[in-house]
């Protein structure tokens, strides 16, 4: 058998040397471990941007949850599809001035109801204008009509009652 002679400065220096080495991977490690924690992580800003469009059966009413398919101007592929939120709303945020449009289906107690919404959005990318359901574009129109509709209806069903009672009496 050899016999192995150990100094102690060699001891000393070989403990040292291990416990750098090991100090460095350590720290090493923790670095990394820290890198691919930021590359994994969610990063949000709060910003008061874009459009919202409130989609609703009555003014109490509001199409929650209802599907939509947003689509950009000349897109033939949706930009963004989901459903509204608690209250009937869709936000965007625009990316491109021009018409968008908004297609929703809601879902009542009287069965599917779809509309589609055009949204123009200026150069700025701010609300320029939309367009209204053909009630709201109309109604003085549309109450006008029922109204001569009405006085008719009511005009000719006296006439008639009229009519009805001289046949009787002859």
């Amino acid at each position: 058998m050899k016999k192995v002679n150990i100094d102690k400065n060699s001891i000393v220096a070989r403990t040292g040397t291990y416990s750098f080495q090991s100090l460095f991977i350590a720290v090493l490690f923790l670095i990394l471990l820290n890198a691919s924690a930021y590359a994994h992580s969610i990063n949000y800003e709060v910003q008061q941007k874009g459009i919202s469009v409130r989609v609703f059966y009555t003014e109490k009413d509001p199409a929650s949850y209802s599907q939509y398919e947003l689509f950009g101007p000349g897109d033939t592929e949706p930009h963004q599809i989901g459903r509204t939120d608690k209250n009937g709303f869709v936000s965007f945020f625009p990316e491109r001035p021009g018409i968008w449009k908004i297609k929703v289906w809601g879902e009542s107690s009287h069965g599917y109801h779809g509309v589609t919404i055009d949204v123009k959005v200026d150069e700025a990318l701010n609300l320029q204008s939309f367009s209204k359901p053909l009630a709201a574009t109309h109604t003085k129109l549309i109450v006008g009509i029922s109204l001569i509709f009405g006085i008719f209806g009511i005009y000719a069903l006296l006439k008639s009652r009229r009519a009805q009672d001289k046949g009787k009496k002859s």
